[in-house]
């Protein structure tokens, strides 16, 4: 019984920590497709939402777009974006900025630096205070076991 008091935070951190890196690596990604210089025009191809949720918990929306661009050397790529500007429809035609080396990485979102680290600072601390809210979980619940045996054996 005591064993579910280890797996299911040990699960929860593993969660938190993919979380953790897809956060700090999307942020890279934007910061490098900004700090490149390379834009180019994209057509919007697609908009669509998705929704969690429900029943008891708040649902949520996310708006998603398909952009398609041509790149300096002539390669045609497309991108999936999500949360981005409710005013951008269907064949609209936007500014992204890519990295050479990886132009499927683009981004459509204006350059706005100090809002990414926030966002991302954000994240990465809530998702730290979590993380360790679960250690200091794990040890109190090894500490409890632990002198439990010794006062009921």
């Amino acid at each position: 019984m005591e064993v579910l008091f280890y797996v299911v935070p040990l699960l929860m951190i593993g969660t938190a920590v993919f979380l953790l890196t897809r956060v700090v690596r999307r942020a890279r990604e934007v910061r490098s497709a900004w700090g490149s210089g390379l834009t180019a025009e994209a057509r919007c191809l697609r908009t669509y939402t998705t929704t969690s949720g429900g029943g008891e918990t708040m649902v949520s929306t996310t708006l998603h777009h398909v952009y398609e661009f041509t790149t300096r050397d002539g390669r045609s790529v497309r991108f999936e974006e999500s949360n981005g500007p409710a005013t951008v429809v269907e064949g609209d035609i936007v500014t992204v900025h890519y990295v050479a080396e990886r132009p499927e990485r683009a981004t459509a979102h204006a350059p706005a630096r100090g809002k990414l680290a926030a966002e991302s600072g954000c994240l990465v601390a809530f998702l730290g205070v979590f993380i360790t809210g679960c250690v200091i979980f794990m040890v109190v619940v090894h500490v409890f076991f632990s002198t439990a045996d010794a006062f009921f054996p």
